[in-house]
This record gives C-alpha cells, sequence and structure tokens, in this order.
C-alpha cells in the first residue's frame, strides 16, 4: 500500500493551465463577436468607411485559431507558460492590427490593451506578463505617430470629441465586463485547484497513514509470529501424545486449538496484506471466475444467513489472484455480514473494461454522516475505537489499483457497496481467455 503520493502542486499547475487556456479560448470568442458587431456598426450605423478587407481578417483568424486551439486541448491537459503567452500576444498583436486601420491610439478601443496588460499578469509568470506589458506599450507607442485615419461621414466630421466619447464610454462597459466575467471565471478556477489541491493534500495524508499503519503491523507481525509459532508447535505435539489421543474430547479440543491458531495467523497476514506487506500467500495466476467463487465458497460456511451470489461476468479471462484484493472483498463481505447475518447479496458483472462487484446487505444502510465520510480512517458507527479501518482500507487499495468504490442506502433498504476494478489491473499477460 505503501507508494509515492501525487505531488498536489504540480497537479495543481497541470489543471490550471488547461482552464486558463480554456478562459481565453471563450475570451477569444467574444472579441471574435464584438469586433465583427462593432465593424458592423461603424459601417453601417455610423456610415464610417472602413477598410473592411483588412478589418475582416481579424476575426476570421482568430476563429480559426480558436478552433484548432479546441482540438490541441482535447489532446493536451496542461500547456506551459511560454503557450499561454503566445496566445495572450496574438491577441494583443491581433488588436494592434485592428487599431492601425481604425485611426490608431486615437480609437477609443485603445484602452483594450489594458485589459490584455491585465489578463497577461493574472495568468502568466511575472517575467511573462511583464513582457505582454512591453509589447501592448511598443504597439501603443507606434500606434500614437503611425496609423491609417478613418474617414468621418459629414455628419461625424464636424464633432470627432462627441463620437470619440461614445466610444469611450462603450469601451468602458466593454471592458467592465470583460473584466467581471474574467475575473468571475478567474476566481472559479482558483477554487477549482484549490479544491483539487486539497483532495490531494487529504490523499497524501491518508497514505501516509497507510505506510504507518504498515510499519505498526509488521512490529505487531514480528511481535506475535514467535508465540504463535510456538503454539502451533506444541499443539502439534499433544496431538500426537497417546493420553490426548486417545480421548476424542481432548483431542477435539486440541484440533479446535489449532484451527482456531491458524486463523489467528491468517488475520495477521491479512492485516500486513492491506498494509501492504504481502506476506506468506503469494499473487497466483488464476481466472476470474475461480478467483470470486473462491472467495463466495469460503465466505458461506461461515454466514449464519444465506449468501447469494449471481454472476453476470460472461467470459472468463485468465487473472492474477492478488492476496490483497481478495483481503479488500473479505472486507466489505464482513461488513455486510454483521449487519445483515441473514442474507447478503453479491453481483459479479463486467461493464466496459472493469469488474464491477455489488455488494448488499439488507441492515440499517449507512447513516448520512457515514455516506458522506465513506472511506475516511475511523469513520465508523460500530462505536469502538479503530473502527472503520476496514473500509478506510478498501478505499486506498481500490485506489492503487485505479479502481474506485462507491456507497449508497437502495430505496428497499440496506445498504450496497460496489467496487468496480479494471481489469487491466488483474490480468495476466496482458489478460486472456481461461
Amino acid at each position: 500500500m505503501s507508494g509515492k503520493a501525487p505531488l498536489p502542486r504540480g497537479g495543481q499547475r497541470v489543471a490550471a493551465s488547461r482552464r486558463n487556456m480554456a478562459l481565453l479560448v471563450q475570451l477569444r470568442w467574444i472579441a471574435v463577436a464584438g469586433q465583427i458587431l462593432t465593424i458592423a456598426v461603424a459601417w453601417k450605423g455610423l456610415g464610417i468607411d472602413l477598410p473592411l478587407a483588412n478589418l475582416m481578417t481579424v476575426p476570421l483568424l482568430l476563429a480559426l485559431v480558436n478552433v484548432a486551439s479546441l482540438g490541441v486541448m482535447r489532446r493536451r491537459r496542461a500547456f506551459t507558460n511560454a503557450e499561454l503567452f503566445a496566445v495572450v500576444l496574438l491577441d494583443v498583436t491581433a488588436l494592434a492590427w485592428q487599431l492601425y486601420h481604425s485611426g490608431g491610439a486615437g480609437n477609443p478601443f485603445a484602452f483594450l490593451f489594458l485589459l490584455q496588460i491585465v489578463i497577461g499578469a493574472i495568468l502568466l509568470d511575472p517575467r511573462w506578463s511583464w513582457l505582454i506589458a512591453v509589447a501592448a506599450g511598443l504597439f501603443m507607442l507606434f500606434l500614437t505617430y503611425r496609423y491609417q485615419p478613418l474617414v468621418l461621414p459629414a455628419g461625424q466630421a464636424g464633432d470627432p470629441l462627441h463620437l470619440y466619447q461614445a466610444g469611450s464610454l462603450i469601451c468602458f462597459f466593454l471592458i467592465a465586463v470583460l473584466l467581471m466575467f474574467f475575473v468571475v471565471r478567474l476566481d472559479r478556477n482558483r477554487r477549482e485547484s484549490d479544491a483539487a489541491l486539497a483532495a490531494l493534500r487529504q490523499q497524501a495524508a491518508e497514505e501516509d497513514h497507510i505506510v504507518r499503519m504498515g510499519l505498526l503491523a509488521s512490529g505487531a507481525a514480528h511481535e506475535l509470529g514467535t508465540p504463535l509459532s510456538s503454539l502451533s508447535v506444541i499443539f502439534g505435539d499433544w496431538a500426537r501424545m497417546p493420553e490426548i489421543a486417545g480421548n476424542p474430547d481432548l483431542a477435539e479440543d486440541v484440533r479446535s486449538a489449532r484451527t482456531e491458531l491458524q486463523r489467528c495467523k491468517t488475520i495477521v497476514s491479512g492485516i500486513l496484506m492491506s498494509a501492504g506487506e504481502i506476506r506468506g500467500e503469494k499473487p497466483t495466476v488464476t481466472t476470474l471466475h475461480d478467483f470470486l467463487d473462491q472467495i463466495v465458497g469460503e465466505w458461506r460456511p461461515r454466514m449464519p444467513g444465506e449468501l447469494q451470489y449471481e454472476n453476470l461476468l460472461g467470459e472468463d479471462m485468465a487473472i492474477v489472484s492478488d492476496p490483497a484484493l481478495k483481503q479488500v472483498i473479505g472486507n466489505v463481505i464482513d461488513n455486510a455480514v454483521e449487519v445483515s447475518p441473514d442474507r447478503v447479496r453479491i453481483a459479479a458483472s463486467r461493464i466496459g473494461d472493469s469488474l464491477v462487484l455489488d455488494v448488499r446487505d439488507y441492515g440499517p444502510g449507512f447513516t448520512p454522516e457515514m455516506l458522506q465520510n465513506f472511506g475516511r480512517p475511523y469513520a465508523s458507527t460500530k462505536g469502538r475505537a479503530g473502527g472503520g479501518l476496514g473500509l478506510f482500507l478498501v478505499v486506498n487499495v481500490m485506489r492503487k489499483l485505479g479502481g474506485r468504490v462507491n456507497v449508497a442506502n437502495p430505496l428497499d433498504g440496506g445498504a450496497s457497496v460496489r467496487l468496480t476494478i479494471p481489469l487491466a489491473s488483474l490480468a495476466f499477460d496482458g489478460g486472456g481467455t481461461a
């Protein structure tokens, strides 16, 4: 069970960079729609003679870039700061091109450079964000002296300041709306990143807890190994003594004692397997059907009531019989039998490339607190010290196998635990028909 915990900060950066790229794509769609609308209003509504070929090239190009970006995002999980910088710089350059053909720095929409600088400062590392600010400043400096002036219609040419004020007002509200959209989405990304980071920290803490449990179990095994071995030898000698062999009652007591002693050794081995220190029984090659049949066959004699088993797996396959997985399934069955000794139902099925085990009991069901804290150490309704470790180990062993655990209270009563295990993690030599 012990292993390397995931790197929370690295995982957070991976998820955040992809969300930031998605946010830039959304902002660019807004820019494309805004540019087309602005060009249409200025050309048709105000009658301004615009170089449409030059101006319409940019939104079309940005739309193509967005389509290409969506294709890349389907294949990529993360983006570097350099890639995000290139995307933001493309938007800055596109804005500069539009302003060059529509009045330069005298166009009130030149203040959109400030929005690009804010975006760069928030999304990029400082050295990259400074490059965005420098690029925007250089473009603004260039557009102050070099640009293609707008040819205003006769009705507007007499009072260009009024047109500039109206454009500034529109630009102000546009920047305000875009900043609100950007900041709200960025805050949502931050909260999602914080939640993911908290989950990874919790996972790392749980795995550290398992490591400490494994060390504790190892120490207990070393301490118990000698007396259990001694008792095994003593009981074996007693069983061969004529005084005991000739007394049926004493012989039966010795056999019972040896059986219980063997059970104690099995329990200790099970604890070690759950903690990640598998001893004694080694993984063996078997088939999926035989593996589950063996588990059910071992539990039926130990259960006072009925253990129902439904096999819906279909075609069999060769697997490696993992003792830790066997112990995990046993923990789930044991919990079900404890609260529902008269009847427990197990159903095995195959969904996609996964083995799905549903263990159903007919007891009181999970409490709301247990449903919320399922899988956390010491979360139990049994009211005894150390309770809840069985399900805690179930969740973490399943996590190691790449599977998951789902719990629920069916509408007709009782509780249900579903184990979903990728068959690839069990397959022998890539799997195959047995």
